[in-house]
């Protein structure tokens, strides 16, 4: 019975421990954040190197996913005769959901794992603890930037990425499907709502924090050489994207649950 119950306890009080040790690390971070000094060359090249960097890969897969996105409700509203429903239904889609997630997902792959590997290396060959002992505080140097510039950068890379998923489905409706131009773009301002917006930029920067923060933490805790930082890399990515999506569906029904 006692055995059971260690089997059982052991990974509930780790996990635990876990939490406490990130709700830690992130309450230092955002401290650092509110004081000086500040490194503002640090913030934009992070700004460069999150934001700038990743246009592409964002963009790709946003123009992609629109007008696969189009393609799909054409095709299943044409069973019920709802054909018509491709520019609302493909705006709404994009904006709500596909554009900041599918955005956030490909921004966490690219993202949290290059910060990762670069403060996991940094850990293993002492360059942290030469930082301390040089008295620069290695969570105002490294950590506070990426944070904030991820905060930052995530709402215009969303932008990009629903404005341009909404034209990928706006080509592919009016070259394959027979969509007049016009109408689908009067279509689309139309049922498109401020709320949709606004809810994609808080959405952004929600996932932008937890990008860099899941980046940062498990790079500032790697050790055991190139194996340590391989690992570190791989649950930097892999805790970005759970947290994305849960923090996605609370703030999906937080917004539209009503």
């Amino acid at each position: 019975m006692i055995a059971a119950l260690v089997a059982i306890g052991a990974p509930v009080l780790a996990a635990l421990a876990s939490i406490g040790r990130l709700t830690r690390f992130a309450v230092t971070a955002l401290s650092r954040l509110l004081q000086p000094p500040w490194y503002p060359a640090q913030l934009a090249q992070q700004m460069l190197v999150i934001g700038w960097l990743s246009l592409p890969v964002v963009g790709l897969t946003a123009i992609f996913t629109g007008s696969a996105l189009a393609q799909q409700i054409f095709i299943g509203g044409s069973r019920f005769n709802a054909a018509s429903t491709v520019p609302a239904v493909t705006v709404i889609g994009v904006v709500r959901e596909l554009g900041p997630v599918l955005g956030g997902l490909m921004v966490a792959g690219r993202v949290a794992s290059a910060m990762a590997a670069e403060l996991g290396t940094m850990r293993v060959t002492e360059q942290i603890d030469a930082l301390v002992t040089l008295r620069t505080d290695p969570f105002r140097w490294l950590v506070a930037p990426r944070i904030l510039a991820a905060v930052l950068v995530m709402p215009f890379l969303v932008l990009v990425s629903n404005a341009l998923g909404v034209m990928g489905g706006w080509l592919l409706a009016t070259q394959r499907l027979g969509f007049n131009s016009a109408q689908y773009l009067a279509t689309t301002q139309r049922y498109l709502e401020v709320d949709d917006v606004v809810s994609s930029l808080v959405k952004a920067g929600v996932f932008g924090f937890f990008i860099a923060l899941m980046g940062c933490y498990h790079g500032y805790h790697s050790g055991g050489g190139a194996a340590g930082v391989g690992r570190a890399t791989t649950n930097a990515v892999v805790s970005s994207f759970i947290l994305i999506l849960l923090s996605n569906l609370i703030i999906t029904v937080i917004v539209f649950g009503s």
